[in-house]
């Protein structure tokens, strides 16, 4: 069996930069384990599947690990490969998925997502967090990431995580975010983001944690309508609107690679 495979570079106007994901069309869905298997070979942080249903498709995103429930990049990669490489020209691409119907629209600004939003709510900080990330912030939330908040983007960029210790948390992993301050004011706000239970140490870029991050930096600045970049190496840029229960994502993606795989 040969199946179709690409490879794109998520919120991110060049090769080389933002967060990769691979994309594998299918016909109709193989057997569980085995799409799990191909994403652990790939190796990336997600891999898409879809296949074709009604006027639009059913999408899944496995890490190495395991399956999830929301994935921005490798939803933005997949609607990059179906209208770049596989002739798709509505104005409209809807995803059915484990988080409902997520809409992808291309604009002249890149491709929009539409997802449902999170609001993380205060918490008290669990030790294992603290032991984690070495330095308390100033605030720890919960939606289904932990969200941990300092004072400045330079805070951020010194983190450096005790990934032992952030396994042991409850929720899917933990972002560290903060105002955007010196060089990286050109936005309002910065992140990183940890996932070491899904094997995933640190995304470059996490489109689903900004369905978290958006409600939470739109009440504290006052403002729907916000820019973020992610603070990985490869670093990653989305602009966010707050539309009720609803975050809208935008950002670009490129090819890197297309193939086969053979099973």
């Amino acid at each position: 069996m040969k199946l179709q495979m690409f490879q794109v570079d998520a919120f991110t106007e060049q090769v080389f930069g933002g967060n990769p994901a691979a994309v594998c069309p299918l016909t109709n869905w193989l057997d569980d384990a085995l799409l799990q298997r191909i994403a652990e070979e790939n190796n990336l942080s997600e891999t898409a599947f879809f296949v074709p249903a009604g006027d639009g498709y059913q999408l899944r995103w496995f890490t190495p690990e395991e399956e999830v429930d929301l994935c921005g990049h490798a939803t933005l990669a997949a609607a990059h490969v179906l209208y770049s490489q596989l002739g798709f020209h509505q104005p409209e691409l809807v995803f059915s998925t484990r988080s409902g119907l997520l809409r992808v629209t291309r604009t002249d600004k890149g491709y929009q997502l539409d997802f449902p939003a999170s609001m993380p709510q205060p918490v008290s900080a669990p030790a294992e967090l603290l032991a984690g990330l070495g330095k308390a912030p100033v605030e720890v939330l919960a939606a289904f990431d932990y969200i941990a908040v300092y004072p400045t983007a330079d805070e951020i960029k010194a983190l450096a995580p005790n990934f032992e210790q952030l396994k042991k948390l409850g929720l899917r992993g933990v972002v560290a975010t903060a105002p955007a301050s010196g060089k990286d004011k050109d936005v309002d706000f910065v992140s990183r983001c940890f996932f070491p239970k899904l094997r995933v140490n640190e995304d470059p870029v996490t489109g689903s944690a900004h369905c978290e991050l958006t409600p939470y930096w739109a009440h504290k600045l006052g403002k729907q309508q916000l820019s973020a970049y992610q603070l990985s190496k490869r670093g990653g840029a989305l602009r966010c609107e707050l539309k009720g229960d609803r975050v809208q994502l935008t950002g670009n993606a490129v090819d890197y690679m297309m193939g086969e795989i053979y099973i």
